[in-house]
């Protein structure tokens, strides 16, 4: 029994140090903020608020990739968005659609759940919406959709070196650089790409222990 309980403890001890080097030196993990409604909206399907989530900071993002970037407007605020677009490129957000350099990225048919709700940022009754797989840059990742053109006003950018766009999954209710502009590249040091357990709680297993695109 005594030696059972020595192992245990040294399991223990040496789980401790293996999670404190990984989050000294590429993981950190942090909760989607549940009282910013706009931030919270632009995230879902992908994720929700209350997410527990594991942020990937060795080495840097790639285009594709879901990222928490600081606001550039404002510092004291995230923002979590898709990396879309690359130097000189020119890149259009109509809708749902996206348009780097005149290639749309693909649609790849319905998510497993092809309807989510969501909160309308300023207020109301919950909204259904449509879930579509889109391919960016080689990473294929949840969207809701836009169902109208309309419902989201047409932007585009031409990019310059180091310069890149943040565009959210959810295309019908954005925080995005169509409200912020470009991004500096540089400051995007973090991937999302594990989320622990959901705002439910850990036994919830819907949204526990899920790898992330």
């Amino acid at each position: 029994m005594r030696a059972l309980g020595r192992w245990v403890l040294w399991s223990l001890i040496g789980l401790g140090l293996m999670i404190g080097v990984l989050r000294l030196t590429c993981i950190r993990w942090w909760r989607v903020p549940s009282d910013d409604p706009f931030l919270e909206a632009s995230v879902a399907p992908t994720l929700g608020g209350g997410d527990w989530i594991l942020l990937w900071r060795m080495t840097e993002p790639t285009l594709g990739s879901l990222v928490i970037c600081p606001e550039p407007k404002h510092a004291d605020r995230v923002v979590v968005g898709r990396m879309v677009g690359d130097r000189r490129d020119k890149v259009t957000v109509e809708g749902s659609r996206i348009v780097v350099d005149e290639k749309a990225f693909g649609t790849e048919g319905a998510c497993a759940k092809p309807r989510f709700t969501v909160e309308p940022p300023n207020g109301g009754q919950a909204i259904e919406q449509r879930c579509m797989l889109e391919a960016a840059h080689g990473t294929i990742h949840m969207r809701g959709d836009a169902e109208a053109t309309a419902e989201v006003p047409t932007y585009e950018a031409e990019l310059d070196d180091g310069e890149v766009l943040l565009i959210s999954d959810n295309r019908r209710y954005p925080y995005d650089s169509r409200d912020f502009g470009v991004v500096d590249r540089a400051t995007c040091k973090e991937t999302v790409f594990f989320r622990l357990f959901g705002a439910k709680g850990f036994f919830d297993e819907t949204t526990r222990f899920e790898y992330l695109r």
